[in-house]
């Protein structure tokens, strides 16, 4: 090939796979689909609580509400559709609690007769940025092992007990994983976990035996998005280093090339406001860090509203020069 063809060839977008659940994943995915990445979301599908939970128990699919997040997040459609889409009925005999999103997604999931087919056709009606994978094919019951012994059984009662958690571990242990999402990660450029709950929200996907397996055995860049604040009733007092710390001790492997965290200041209000819910910031410990292989990327990654967010167009802008700088090195 000469030089005037290498130059008219297409330059591949790096292929990058994001997997957790949650608030914290969608945010992060709408600044990520404005950056140059092909973007694959892989999905928790361990969620038992309001809507989703009530969906998934009556009409037997996955919960929908975490995947619904998601093609929310990474939908190319108008603002007013995706808000319709996040729509929760306030009233209504059986619809109160529900969200547009998720019923929609069930109506696919009975009219394709497959949870995964609804998944992909909802994407492409809404012409999402990037595909969208349950991280198994059938919902999974997450169950937690505390400190004092007692075995805690759904994901919504797991922060509400109140302990230490020791372990969390799936039912059923061998749940099978999307094939689609195991070659995905197969193929990729940067593999991101979180932001999310730690053990409720991002441990659930890397407990489905296959895709853990993928993920160690990939060679793509690894990286950890920390949460900015502690959670009760699941991370209370953690350091960023507790936070790898627990992700190692499920897989049993160190994972992580980077990770990023927020060393942005927190407004003595704002923490006061938390710390009446019993969530206080997230400690970086640098010095705890520096013996766990991963290099620590730090910055105020942190916006304030309603609620502290992540920064979704600076924390995307690092993620994609992350990756960029890694394949060049690769050649």
């Amino acid at each position: 090939m000469n030089t005037k063809q290498q130059a008219q060839r297409p330059v591949r977008r790096p292929r990058i796979v994001v997997m957790g659940g949650g608030t914290g994943l969608s945010v992060m995915l709408r600044g990520l689909k404005e950056q140059p990445l092909d973007i694959t979301a892989i999905v928790t599908v361990a969620d038992d609580g309001g809507s989703s939970g009530i969906l998934r128990s009556e009409l037997q699919m996955p919960p929908p509400g975490d995947i619904r997040n998601v093609l929310t997040a990474l939908a190319d459609v108008e603002p007013l559709l995706s808000e319709m889409l996040s729509y929760r009925f306030k009233n209504g005999n059986g619809l109160a609690g529900h969200s547009l999103g998720n019923l929609i997604l069930a109506a696919m999931t009975d009219i394709s007769g497959d949870f995964v087919t609804a998944v992909r056709e909802l994407g492409r009606v809404f012409a999402v940025r990037g595909r969208v994978y349950p991280a198994a094919k059938e919902g999974v019951i997450l169950h937690a092992e505390m400190e004092d012994g007692t075995i805690v059984t759904g994901e919504s009662s797991i922060p509400e007990y109140g302990g230490k958690i020791k372990r969390i571990f799936l039912e059923p242990a061998e749940v099978e994983a999307l094939p689609e999402a195991v070659l995905a990660i197969q193929r990729a450029d940067a593999i991101l976990l979180g932001p999310g709950s730690l053990y409720t929200s991002l441990l659930p996907n890397l407990l489905v035996p296959q895709l853990s397996e993928a993920v160690v055995a990939s060679s793509a860049v690894k990286m950890y998005i920390c949460n900015v604040m502690t959670q009760p009733g699941e991370t209370d007092g953690f350091s960023v280093g507790d936070h790898l710390q627990a992700v190692y001790d499920h897989v049993g492997s160190h994972l992580f090339d980077y990770v990023l965290v927020n060393s942005g200041h927190i407004p003595e209000d704002v923490q006061k406001r938390y710390a009446e819910e019993g969530a206080t910031p997230v400690r970086l410990d640098l010095e705890e860090m520096a013996c766990t292989n991963c290099t620590v990327i730090a910055d105020t990654f942190v916006k304030y509203g309603t609620y502290l967010r992540h920064d979704a167009e600076k924390l995307s802008e690092h993620i994609n020069r992350l990756v960029e700088d890694w394949m060049m090195r690769k050649g």
